[in-house]
């Protein structure tokens, strides 16, 4: 039975290494990006400052990502993911001694989440294409459902612990938790073999492989519809999280222990999507389920717009959450399924603009929610990703059919 469940993935021992490195950088992820966010909210009570903290973040992914790509099909990917993360260990260190000396400043953020993006550009793209190779075919979309679990779980496990820590020691306390993880991440990726990770024979130059990875992305009409579906949902739909802490103090009229409630019930229904999709196993079927997702995550973003009490907002936050997930996953999965492993890195990585424009977007719904209000700007993003799924889920399976036929 369990090789029918996505379960089967574990019997790897690469793949539990893989995922034991991301349990614990993803504990580092989710407070990384929130605390930031929290951070600059206290530091300034801007929603465009907050939004500006993500555009930094995420600006540097949009521009260098695709390079992250290539060199994610040249280099060791294995090798590539080690010093990556532990260059986020020390940035995040630093970060946390400079608040609690009391020397941080607005920029300092803005420069920190610079650094990290950056960072991030080479780490995803390495990431996304190891994956592939640490487990059977069959079971890749319950390996990346089980692999998101992880993001679920730190978004559970971060919302328990921020609002205390934060309470009894202070911010500065979460950014000295995140370095550890990450040397906890760093350790475990040690352990994995590295020689299954070597690139293919190089025999074009950087730009010229840059090239061929563009034009196979835009050839591929699967891949490419994925893709853009993804770019319109990261600038409308994912940085209505840029809007939360703004909505909790305002709008729920609630504080940081509202704040940190909200992500609790977002990581609760993240961690019940990721577990559904992996009891289905290879019953899966990721048009469909990326075409409820998406049009789910867009109405539960419009409802979550006209909710006023802090009952009714865990709710629709925790199905904002599943739903994302699950579009999320069925898009990664989709994307990994129609591409040929020479290309994965690049094609990875131009996915990744995905998240970049997030970056986009987060200065977007800063700016609407400072000038029209947080209301109505949820309600608009809502509204676009449902419209975007409906007649781009439709040309993708257009072209799945086409294909087979």
């Amino acid at each position: 039975m369990i090789s029918r469940s996505g379960f089967a993935a574990f019997q790897s021992k690469e793949y539990r290494y893989f995922w034991m490195a991301a349990a614990f950088s993803n504990v580092g992820m989710w407070a990384l990006i929130y605390g930031r966010l929290w951070l600059m909210h206290t530091l300034t009570d801007s929603p465009l400052m907050v939004g500006l903290v993500t555009t930094s973040s995420l600006g540097p992914v949009l521009l260098f990502s695709v390079f992250g790509g290539v060199v994610a099909d040249r280099i060791n990917r294995l090798k590539l993911l080690r010093a990556t993360r532990f260059l986020f260990a020390i940035v995040t260190l630093l970060t946390g001694i400079m608040i609690a000396t009391g020397i941080i400043q607005p920029w300092h953020l803005i420069a920190i989440s610079v650094i990290t993006g950056f960072l991030l550009s080479f780490d995803i793209p390495s990431r996304a294409a190891m994956l592939p190779k640490l487990v059977d075919r069959t079971h890749l979309a319950s390996a990346i459902a089980l692999y998101s679990f992880v993001f679920g779980a730190a978004s559970i496990l971060g919302p328990a612990i921020f609002a205390p820590l934060v309470n009894t020691w202070g911010i500065e306390s979460i950014f000295f938790i995140i370095a550890g993880s990450y040397v906890l991440t760093v350790v475990t990726l040690c352990l994995m073999t590295v020689h299954i990770h070597d690139p293919g024979e190089e025999s074009l130059g950087i730009f010229k492989e840059l090239i061929n990875g563009i034009r196979y992305t835009i050839h591929n009409r699967i891949v490419g519809g994925i893709i853009l579906l993804g770019l319109i949902v990261g600038i409308f739909g994912s940085p209505f999280e840029t809007l939360l802490p703004m909505y909790s103090d305002k709008i729920i009229t609630g504080g940081i222990d509202t704040y940190g409630r909200l992500l609790l019930f977002s990581g609760i229904g993240g961690l019940i999507a990721t577990t559904f999709i992996a009891l289905l196993g290879t019953q899966v079927h990721p048009v469909r389920f990326l075409t409820i997702s998406g049009i789910g995550f867009g109405l539960g973003i419009v409802i979550l717009s006209h909710v006023t009490t802090l009952q009714i907002a865990t709710i629709t936050i925790a199905l904002i959450g599943f739903f994302s997930v699950i579009f999320g996953t069925m898009s990664t999965t989709l994307i990994q399924s129609n591409t040929a492993d020479n290309f994965r890195g690049r094609v990875m990585s131009i996915n990744m603009l995905t998240w970049g424009a997030t970056a986009l977007g987060s200065l977007q719904m800063g700016t609407l929610g400072q000038t029209f209000g947080v209301s109505f700007t949820l309600s608009l993003s809502g509204f676009a990703v449902i419209g975007s799924t409906g007649i781009i889920a439709v040309y993708i399976l257009r072209n799945m059919i086409i294909q087979r036929n």
